[in-house]
């Protein structure tokens, strides 16, 4: 039993001298967020090299003169990716003695401890020893160092994910390793640095219809966070624009009508869809700050816009981004409520040729038949309801040079060419157009009688002018 014993512990040790020996290389994990938020990264206390039988610094010149522990960089300036030929300089990790067996050496008598520091491809103390071998040495075990990236370095350089590698050489022989290699390992992500959940665009005017070229509704800025290549996917979740009338009926509109590009060339111009479609014109790079950012644009000709999006309600639908790695290893999602708002808008215009309208009596043939008068597109309407269209008279009189006369308002009849109303004139507004539906710059030709009786009526009257104000206005239904 005592010789199994000795031969178990045995194969423990051989194990135990070969997971100790896949360990010489120093990894520094740098977390994405200090990467994505440019702030500095600070490690934990590392252990870099292991001392396991030496206390005190090497001397030369009978004990007097120090050897000053060194680390050089062997293989040139540069941490280099190791699957590319990317690399990040030798400044961007700065580096420092934290303890050996626990504690800092001694520094008595000149002995002194540099700051931070980092790789050269010349040696670089990482302790100054005192200037005798008398003054002190340093404890047996692990010899571990703090490492920093400052934040302005995150800022200055592209952090590709994977390892970044640079070969070290110290030159104390009973520190092992002696030579090592400094990773950097740089995980995968991709994050959106922008939440925008919902993006609300209001139209308040006529004359945002009105514009010959095509409408462009501009999206929040998007920033993109990442440490691989990507391409930027998007769809919409569903094939149909969901729309509610200022009155509250639903209704649809077809997704297609609206495209997806960007302010400049970032993006290419696609219609949507409800399946994903790769908008990226070319592939978004690792970049120096491991950021980037672009402008999404939504685009509708003047026509559909005239057409799809004129009726007042409310349009929204749902954009779903993804930013997918070149090689679809992981990807970032980001879900974008759009909802554009057309307020109830309207307006009636009167060409100045048409603002006023002329009966003149001057033959019998006129009072005794009376006159009608049609002034073509003397009106022209926009209205993006559905709408009445009304006429009334600022007084129930005619006027004679300011003063009210006895000839009434009614002897007047004002309705649109083509319909068989004919509304008596008064102050009371008079329905003319029944049931309009949402129209953008409608020209009206408008009819305006003085019938048989009326024009006999004003027989007698004296030979003057008179004169009334007409108004038109809208009622909503």
């Amino acid at each position: 039993m005592k010789k199994m014993k000795a031969f178990l512990t045995g194969i423990f040790m051989v194990f135990c001298g070969a997971t100790a020996t896949k360990a010489q290389d120093m990894y520094l994990s740098i977390p994405e967020n200090n990467i994505f938020n440019r702030s500095e990264f600070t490690s934990v206390p590392t252990r870099v090299m292991v001392n396991a039988n030496r206390t005190n610094w090497d001397y030369t010149f009978f004990g007097l003169v120090p050897t000053a522990p060194t680390f050089t960089s062997v293989s040139g300036p540069n941490f280099t990716h190791t699957s590319s030929a990317f690399t990040l300089p030798s400044s961007i990790l700065l580096w420092q003695l934290e303890s050996m067996g626990g504690q800092l050496p001694a520094t008595g008598f000149s002995g002194s401890l540099p700051g931070f520091q980092s790789f050269s491809t010349s040696a670089v103390k990482w302790f100054e020893p005192p200037s005798i071998s008398i003054a002190g040495g340093f404890n047996r075990g692990n010899i571990n160092f703090i490492f920093k990236i400052p934040a302005a370095q995150f800022a200055a350089n592209a952090y590709r994910a994977g390892n970044y590698s640079m070969d070290i050489s110290q030159n104390y022989n009973d520190f092992t390793p002696r030579n090592f290699k400094a990773i950097l390992t740089i995980p995968s992500s991709i994050k959106w640095n922008t939440t925008s959940l919902t993006k609300y665009i209001e139209i308040s005017s006529l004359n945002d219809y009105r514009v010959a070229g095509t409408r462009v509704l501009s999206l929040d800025n998007a920033e993109i966070a990442h440490t691989v290549d990507f391409n930027l996917w998007a769809k919409t979740a569903a094939t149909n624009i969901q729309f509610t009338s200022s009155k509250g009926v639903p209704g649809t509109r077809n997704i297609a009508a609206i495209k997806l590009g960007s302010n400049g060339s970032t993006l290419t111009t696609k219609a949507l869809s409800g399946d994903f479609q790769n908008f990226s014109a070319t592939n978004f790079n690792v970049v120096a700050g491991n950021r980037n950012n672009f402008s999404p644009e939504l685009y509708v000709s003047a026509e559909d816009f005239k057409t799809l999006f004129f009726e007042a309600g409310t349009y929204t639908f749902e954009l779903n981004f993804n930013a997918r790695s070149t090689d679809n290893s992981i990807n970032s999602l980001q879900n974008t409520a759009v909802q554009l708002k057309v307020l109830p808008l309207s307006e009636i215009t009167i060409p100045s040729s048409g603002r006023n309208v002329n009966f003149n009596f001057n033959t019998a043939a006129q009072y005794t038949n009376g006159q009608s008068q049609t002034i073509p597109n003397q009106i022209v309407l926009s209205n993006n309801e559905n709408f009445e269209l009304y006429v009334k008279s600022d007084e129930n009189y005619f006027k004679k040079g300011g003063l009210q006369t006895d000839i009434n308002s009614n002897l007047l009849q004002i309705g649109v060419d083509g319909s068989s109303v004919n509304a008596p004139l008064s102050k009371t507004p008079q329905k003319i157009l029944f049931n309009g539906t949402p129209v953008l710059d409608r020209g009206l030709n408008m009819r305006y009688t003085i019938p048989a009786a009326g024009a006999q009526s004003l027989v007698g009257k004296e030979n003057t002018t008179y004169s009334i104000n007409v108004y038109y206005s809208f009622t909503a239904i």
